[in-house]
Order: C-alpha cells, then structure tokens, then sequence
C-alpha cells in the first residue's frame, strides 16, 4: 500500500487509479500513528486517504492532562483556521494523481469529527461526509470570532450526505445532542443518518486506548463507513 508523508499531513492510496478519495482529520492528539493506521485501513477498502495535520497552521498541537483540559483546548481553536487546512487538505487530494477526478469524502474523530461536520456545511468539494463522536453544541460564551457557529447551528448550509457515529455512554456528546443532529439533518435536503451505538462511550474506535475502545461497535462502524463511502463518491 504506497504512503507518503508530505506538507499537508499523511496520504495512503491504492497502488493503481485514481480513486475516490477521502479526507480524515484526526483526534485533538494530532496526526499520530492511530491516524495513520485507519488511512491505511481505509486506502485498503479502495479509498485514496489523507489523514491531515489540524494543527500546520495554528502552532502544534497543545498541551493536556486529561478530558476537560483536551476540551477547553478545542474551545480555543480558530475553527476557520482549521477549515482553511481542511480545505487545502481537499484542495490537495483533488488534484493528486492518487484521486484526480473524484469525487472526495470527509472523515474524522472526536475534535476531527466536528470539524469534518463543520467542514460539509464551510468547504467546498465534498461529497460525503462521515463523523465520528465529535463535538455537535458549544458551549456559551466562546471567543465569536474563534468560534462562530458550532456544527449543529451550521446544519441549514450542509452541501452533503452525513453518517454520523456516537456512543450512547460518551460523557462528552450527549445523547440529547446527537438527537437534535438527528432532526436537524432530517431538515437539510441531503441523506443523513446516525448510528448510536449502546454501550460505547468517546473515542470507541480507537484500539490504541484499551478502556475506551469497543471493538463490536467499531468493527461495525468501519464496515457502514466504507459502505457509505463507496456509495456516495463513486
């Protein structure tokens, strides 16, 4: 499976093609080997995949000890410095040899899953996209101009079909929200679906966190994602 490291982040790819090509933004850890594993994963079901690096234009990634410290990090993020990478992270795949003349897709995990959400409804070039547990309300109070709609209230410009993935036990999305996901994709003119999965919590598809990780749900997760994929890029 051919791969490359390069200024954007981490592409894995089929060795013929083009194929369609999937954009993945990874948790608030970065662009880790977790990461990549999934790319590799996923370029295995037929996908040309980018695993981004969120963090080239805003400084790294910071420091945390723990969930809430993780989250008030996230809070502090330009989300549309963010969606700028994610955009040239599109940008790129689309006219890299590995995926020219498909279409693409998004993905991402936890914070990547937000923001691949947020990226449908601000991006351009998107055919599906397909978060997973991320961030759906903010907060109040958040910095407007670092934070000027969470993915719930950017629902109404959605330019995509979504199959969203939660846990039922996450302590960080609640169900409530993941509900009101549900009805406000019910009101969008595109597909949208959402699996909730009972007895998984946050970050359910990540094996590297063994407390945390519920292999039936994310084995069934991974197979409806590549199912959904292939279905709508082609």
């Amino acid at each position: 499976m051919p791969s490359e490291e390069n200024a954007i982040g981490f592409l894995a790819h089929p060795s013929d093609g083009p194929h369609p090509g999937v954009v993945m933004i990874p948790d608030v850890f970065g662009l880790a080997d977790h990461t990549r594993d999934i790319a590799t994963r996923l370029a295995g079901e037929g996908f040309a995949v980018l695993a981004v690096d969120p963090y080239r234009l805003c400084g790294g990634v910071g420091a945390f000890d723990g969930p809430a410290a993780a989250l008030r990090f996230i809070e502090g993020l330009s989300d549309p410095l963010i969606l700028d990478t994610l955009q040239q992270g599109i940008d790129f795949l689309a006219a890299h040899k590995a995926a020219r003349g498909q279409r693409i897709g998004v993905t991402g995990f936890c914070m990547g899953g937000q923001y691949a959400l947020l990226g449908a409804s601000a991006c351009t070039g998107l055919s599906a996209c397909a978060p997973f547990y991320g961030m759906l309300r903010y907060p109040e109070g958040l910095d407007p101009v670092r934070k000027p709609r969470s993915p719930l209230d950017a629902l109404p410009d959605l330019r995509c079909p979504v199959l969203g993935f939660y846990g039922a036990e996450d302590e960080i999305i609640p169900v409530s929200d993941v509900q009101a996901l549900r009805r406000g994709l019910a009101r969008t003119p595109h597909k949208g679906e959402v699996r909730l999965y009972p007895g998984a919590g946050h970050a359910f598809m990540n094996d590297t966190r063994p407390q945390l990780y519920r292999k039936a749900a994310a084995l069934d997760a991974f197979a409806l994602l590549h199912t959904f994929l292939h279905a709508e890029l082609g």
